[in-house]
Order: structure tokens, then sequence, then C-alpha cells
């Protein structure tokens, strides 16, 4: 298979096929702490904090983790970051309980960005420029398989086995990434050096005040509102419903099947429109189906809904990324992406709390229209801009 027939190098294969096990522990991980929470009887608003939980440490050290890929290589922190994906998943088993969860999700957010930035790094070194935007439609295709699989494990886990195992077998899937990297298995670019000038400006708001790079960042935090609140949403609403782990990890899993499905097409839907028209039609159509989301009530519908999100969503990283590292100043592309990063962390922070609390008193419609006409006014702004 190849995206405008360009097959990707075999170190990229590699590095996908890795990401893949430590964002499937990462995604499944995601389901059985919320459902875990909920199971304990724990709130709306608790299952928003252990949410808001994986990207608060993430959100605060994205920029230092990238610089040090810029600095180091990305060896270290990948091997690292698959090391704590696994300790991660381990906690609840070895010491089950609300506050493991916790515990949980504090570290699979931060190991998991450890690893993944320097990834997205790595990535854009790799071949031609003219590849990127192929090269990181294969990642985000790697990412969606295992946005699919990691709820799909984690729901019918639970269900077969109770949440101790299912812990337990998200725990098995870093295993392979900390061998491979261990073992240097993969041949990864060195780092580049900035250029004189560059390194007198090293400010995370040197950044920021680069029009190119905070237009990409702008955008891109309209795609993260929608899918983050997406992940919180599917858990609480569907365990109000009364439907079981199985069914909620599998719409969830439709989300994810829908992203794959799309970033396949990317190549078409780029020769027959602009770049702003992508993003500020997915955008929009995004903040339509927020809008219907509070309507809907059955398993089968939820899945549809959530096709839809994700092929609305899924269009937008791998062009983000792509635009990212074009724009970024030489020598502090991992600066960029990891900047990125936290902005994206701060929006995974504040949607569960803010979702969570106004739920728990407001009630889900009002909530959705909100993050729909937000959603909605992103993808105006793409168009414009």
């Amino acid at each position: 298979m190849t995206l405008r027939g360009y097959s990707p190098p075999r170190t990229l294969v590699a590095l996908i096929l890795l990401g893949v096990c430590n964002h499937a522990m990462l995604s499944g991980a995601r389901v059985a702490v919320s459902l875990d929470a909920l199971a304990q009887g724990a709130p709306a608003a608790v299952v928003g904090i252990l949410i808001a939980l994986f990207a608060l440490l993430p959100m605060v050290l994205a920029v230092g983790i990238g610089r040090v890929a810029d600095r180091i290589g990305a060896r270290w922190p990948m091997l690292w970051g698959s090391i704590g994906c696994l300790v991660a998943a381990a906690v609840p088993v070895a010491f089950p309980g609300l506050v493991s969860l916790f515990a949980c999700a504090a570290i699979a957010g931060l190991s998991f960005m450890l690893y993944q930035i320097p990834a997205q790094r790595v990535t854009g070194d790799l071949g031609e420029k003219r590849d990127r935007a192929a090269n990181f439609s294969w990642l985000a295709m790697g990412y969606a398989a295992s946005g699919f699989a990691g709820p799909l494990i984690a729901g019918f886990a639970i269900d077969a086995l109770g949440y101790r195992w299912a812990f337990g077998l998200l725990a098995l899937l870093p295993l392979v990434p900390i061998v491979a990297v261990a073992q240097r298995r993969l041949s990864l670019p060195e780092p580049q050096s900035p250029p004189t000038d560059e390194r007198l400006s090293t400010g995370m708001f040197d950044l920021l005040k680069h029009k190119g790079l905070r237009r990409v960042y702008v955008i891109n935090a309209a795609f993260a509102l929608g899918w983050d609140l997406h992940t919180v949403f599917i858990p609480i609403y569907g365990s109000n419903l009364g439907l079981p782990a199985s069914q909620i990890g599998a719409i969830l899993a439709m989300f994810a099947a829908a992203t794959f499905v799309v970033r396949l097409a990317m190549p078409l839907l780029a020769r027959r429109w602009s770049e702003a028209k992508i993003m500020a039609g997915t955008l929009l159509s995004a903040g339509v189906v927020y809008l219907a989301f509070p309507f809907v009530t059955s398993a089968v519908a939820l899945a549809a809904l959530s096709f839809v999100l994700g092929l609305a969503l899924g269009a937008g990283q791998p062009m983000v990324l792509a635009q990212l590292h074009n724009i970024a100043p030489p020598g502090r592309i991992g600066e960029a992406v990891g900047l990125r990063m936290s902005l994206i962390q701060v929006m995974s922070v504040t949607v569960p709390l803010v979702f969570g609390a106004l739920t728990s008193t407001l009630g889900l419609v009002p909530v959705f229209w909100s993050v729909g006409v937000c959603i909605g006014g992103g993808g105006l702004y793409a168009r414009r801009r």
C-alpha cells in the first residue's frame, strides 16, 4: 500500500509499529481507568480529573522533552518513555484501587509523550521534504490503528476477565518497543544543531511570535478540543445509558477506525480541495456532530456519530504536523513539536475538568452545543486565514 505511489522507509515502518504498541496501551488505559473509576462509584467530575491527569505532566514538560530530543536525539527518550508505559499499566495490577488509577493516568500520559515527541521529530527527518506529508499520514494511520485496538482490548478484557487482568494485558504491549529500542534495532537520524542566529532565540515565546506557527497552533487547538471531549464523553455517557464496557470500547474504536480510513483518503482529498477548505469543512462537520451527540441514546447511533466525528477530526493531524516541520526554525523542530503538544495538553487538562464539572450541574445539551459552536468557529478561522 502506498500514498501517491510513495512507500515509507523501513525505519519509519518500524517506528510506527513500536508506536502502535505504546499508543494502544495509552488508549486502552484511558478506557480502563474511566470505567474502573465509575465502577468504584466515582462521580463524573472525578473521571474528568482522571482523564485530565493523562495530559497534566505532558502539558508542563512537552517543550522540555522536545528540546532534549533536539539535543541528544530520540533513542533514550523513546526507551524511557516505553518503560514508563509499562510501569503505568502495571500500577493498577499491583495496587488495585482508585488511588492507583490516578498514578496510572499521570505516568501513562507523561511516558507516552516522552516517546511520541522524539518519534514525531524522527518522522519529519526521514526522507525528503516533499515526503513529509506522506510520512506523517503513515504515522497517523498507525496511531489510528492502535487507537482502535486499545479500547477494544480494554473493553473486552474488562468484561471477560475484570479490570486487573485488563491492565495486565495492556502492560504487555510496551515490552515490544522496550526490547527493540534497547537493542538498537532502529537506525535513527542524528539531531541537527541550530544555526548560530537561532541559538540566540531559544525561548518558547519566540516560537509563538512566529505568525505561521501561531496559525497552526490555533487550528490544531480546535481539533484537540473535539478529540479530547469525545474521549471523556463516551465512557461517561455510555455508562449513564447502561452500556457494557465492550460496547463503550467498540464505540471509541469506531472513532479510531474512521481516523484510519480518512487518512488513507488524504491524498485524494488534497488533490480535490485546498488545505483551507479541508480544515474548514472537517471542523464545521465536527461541530455539527457535537450538536447531535446529546440526543442519541443507542450504541449503534453513538458508534455512527463517533465514526463521522473520526472522519472529520482525523484529517487534521497529518497536515498540521507536516506544516509544523516545514515552518519551524532549523534545529528547533522538536521544540516546536513539543510546544504543539504542550498546547494540546492544555486542552486535554481543561476540557475533561470543565466538562465533568459542567455536566454535573448543567447537563449535556448546553455543554455540547457550546463545544460545537467553538469547533465550528475554528473551521471559520481556518477558512478565513
